[in-house]
């Protein structure tokens, strides 16, 4: 389809398995991260929360849009754009906790990698600030479990780096 002198494509987007809590411990893949954030925890969930969310902490996520309008809870609804645009996923909220944590799964995704992909994120206080834990949880494709056996400590430290950047955003906050 042609719109004046410019292309226009539809993104091909490819489903994924919906899931629940169960995965966090039957994954092929599990990461785990916990972090202290020198922030309490009303700022940290209000920057989960927030219309900008990740995208502020640093460069793991380009930007984030809420599709379903407040207030969130379970069957919330939103699409993360990784840096440079290079991969597009979209997410529903299966638990959410106002104040103390949520989780999703991955419901499509613009790239065909994965079976089931889901996060939870908890914060909690810890002194004068926040302890922030976040879980990831991998299923990739049947054919691409060799791939990702091979790439996991690479995807845990990229995975990492997201939770190290919301640090230094508290910190510096």
């Amino acid at each position: 389809m042609s719109t004046g002198d410019k292309l226009v494509t539809m993104a091909r987007w490819y489903p994924l398995e919906p899931t629940d809590a169960t995965v966090f411990d039957t994954a092929a893949h599990i990461f785990r991260y916990e972090r202290h954030f020198d922030a309490d925890p009303e700022t940290v969930w209000m920057s989960l929360t927030s219309d900008r969310c990740l995208a502020d902490w640093g460069s793991s996520v380009q930007s984030v849009t809420w599709t379903t309008p407040r207030p969130f809870g379970i069957g919330t609804c939103r699409e993360v754009v990784l840096p440079a645009g290079v991969a597009r996923v979209r997410e529903e909220f299966f638990r959410w906790d106002e104040g103390s944590g949520y989780s999703f799964f991955v419901y499509e995704s613009n790239a065909p990698l994965f079976r089931r992909f889901a996060e939870d994120y908890a914060v909690t206080t810890d002194g004068a600030g926040t302890r922030f834990s976040w879980t990831v949880a991998i299923d990739p494709k049947s054919a691409l479990r060799v791939p990702f056996q091979v790439l996991a400590p690479l995807l845990r430290a990229g995975f990492g780096r997201m939770a190290a950047d919301g640090q230094r955003y508290f910190a510096d906050s």
